[in-house]
């Protein structure tokens, strides 16, 4: 454990009890809803480490892209591995953070103490994983009175004290304001940092500037690119991606 992780009392990535998680491995994935495909023969490769931002316009598909790694929808055709295995083999070592986290009607405390004790986790480790977030004065207060962005930051507690292997985020720090926002991306950063696994949505080109190791860009369902960010923002190769960046419609 690193230096870090033992003063706050948090763990590094989870060592993997069998296969690993990573990378994963997504070919000709498909999702349709009756007549409308919204996800379109997408092929996809991630690696061990970093975070990667999926980046896109409305209707793009990054959502239901997150659900379908995370093996909460079905694909319609395709496959995904993650490490050789399917995604719900995996499940348990991944966690996933919503744009709008539903909060237990108890404590803050509470509400991390149910997660650690239903996954089987040392529950002294409660009071380090709310300071990690800075909830620990709030630990006595109903969750469901929690701001916005302190909501946010409980429910990333909630996905940390898994000890998750992979991360995913759905736009967790949509119409926060920028000191929660930078505080979210802390615990990210930190997290990515101690060897989780991180997989980004976001509509914020800034943030993803920011945070990216590397970036997804969807369009219209598929992978119109997929770089390191150092190369895709300064010079995104698709059309889309440029359009995108630029500010103007993505057609």
């Amino acid at each position: 454990m690193s230096d870090a992780a033992a003063m706050t009392g948090l763990p590094r990535a989870a060592c993997p009890a069998s296969a690993p998680v990573l990378p994963l491995t997504a070919r000709g994935l498909t999702l349709r809803f009756g007549e409308t495909t919204v996800i379109d023969g997408l092929d996809l490769d991630l690696g061990p480490s970093g975070c990667t931002m999926i980046l896109g316009p409305n209707g793009s598909g990054k959502s239901l892209l997150l659900k379908l790694l995370h093996g909460l929808i079905t694909p319609t055709a395709g496959q995904i591995a993650w490490g050789g295995q399917p995604p719900g083999a995996v499940t348990a070592r991944q966690a996933l953070v919503f744009q709008k986290p539903v909060l237990l009607r108890r404590t803050v405390a509470a509400n991390l103490d149910f997660v650690l004790k239903n996954r089987g986790r040392d529950r002294a480790r409660l009071t380090a994983l709310l300071d990690h977030v800075g909830l620990a004065h709030k630990a006595g207060q109903p969750a469901r009175r929690l701001s916005g962005g302190e909501a946010q930051r409980l429910a990333l507690a909630r996905a940390l004290a898994t000890e998750p292997e992979v991360l995913f985020l759905d736009e967790p720090t949509a119409s926060l304001d920028p000191a929660s926002v930078l505080a979210i991306e802390k615990i990210v950063a930190d997290a990515r940092d101690r060897g989780v696994r991180v997989v980004f949505v976001s509509h914020d080109i800034g943030q993803a500037r920011r945070m990216a190791d590397d970036v997804v860009f969807l369009h219209r369902g598929r992978v119109a690119e997929h770089a390191p960010a150092a190369a895709f923002f300064p010079k995104p190769q698709s059309r889309a991606a440029r359009d995108y960046l630029d500010g103007n419609v993505v057609m």
